[in-house]
């Protein structure tokens, strides 16, 4: 049997290597569960996916919600994405909207979690992305669905740098440019 790969593994040596100098830090979090999670707002199923999950589905656009190891993040007035850790088990979510109240689908592996964190990683990111990131404005709690370097991601900001969630078959890509643009912050 093979031995699994993450999408950004061949870049780990070298995300190490920029992180060196503590400006920042790069890293990917490999084989993170996503789970999209369809379903009406106002729903029992709703409540019930919320009462799994251990968090209400936040319905204020562009925001995310904790409980233990699992962000929920809003993508729209209806839809949400899980994510947690390598393993999450997301069988009670489907219970919940059991019956055609909505749709539970994991997409684990469309996606790969990079992270960005560290003093420069506002200003790593702003390189390449037109959203305002300032904490005063997008801090934790926050989450959008926006382009970085002409890639589609979700973004979800934290006390110490940024989760970014990209689609596989972008990763090396966002991996390269990631660490072109950080070489201003090592010299």
């Amino acid at each position: 049997m093979a031995e699994r790969r993450s999408p950004a593994a061949a870049f780990a040596g070298r995300f190490e290597a920029a992180s060196a100098s503590g400006a920042l830090k790069l890293a990917e979090i490999p084989f993170l569960a996503h789970v999209n999670v369809r379903v009406d707002p106002a729903s029992q199923a709703a409540e019930e996916v919320g009462a799994a999950l251990g968090v209400p589905l936040p319905t204020e656009p562009c925001t995310a919600a904790r409980a233990g190891d699992l962000t929920v993040a809003w993508l729209g007035p209806d839809e949400w994405l899980v994510i947690g850790p390598e393993g999450f088990r997301s069988e009670l979510l489907r219970k919940a909207v059991d019956g055609g109240q909505g749709s539970v689908v994991d997409v684990s592996a469309q996606r790969t979690t990079l992270l960005v964190a560290g003093p420069k990683a506002r200003d790593l990111l702003s390189h390449g992305c037109a959203i305002d990131l300032h904490p005063s404005v997008f801090g934790p709690g926050g989450c959008a669905q926006t382009t970085l370097a002409r890639t589609q991601v979700v973004l979800l900001p934290r006390e110490d740098g940024y989760l970014v969630l990209v689609r596989s078959s972008f990763a090396a890509y966002l991996s390269e440019w990631l660490l072109d643009a950080a070489t201003e912050y090592l010299r």
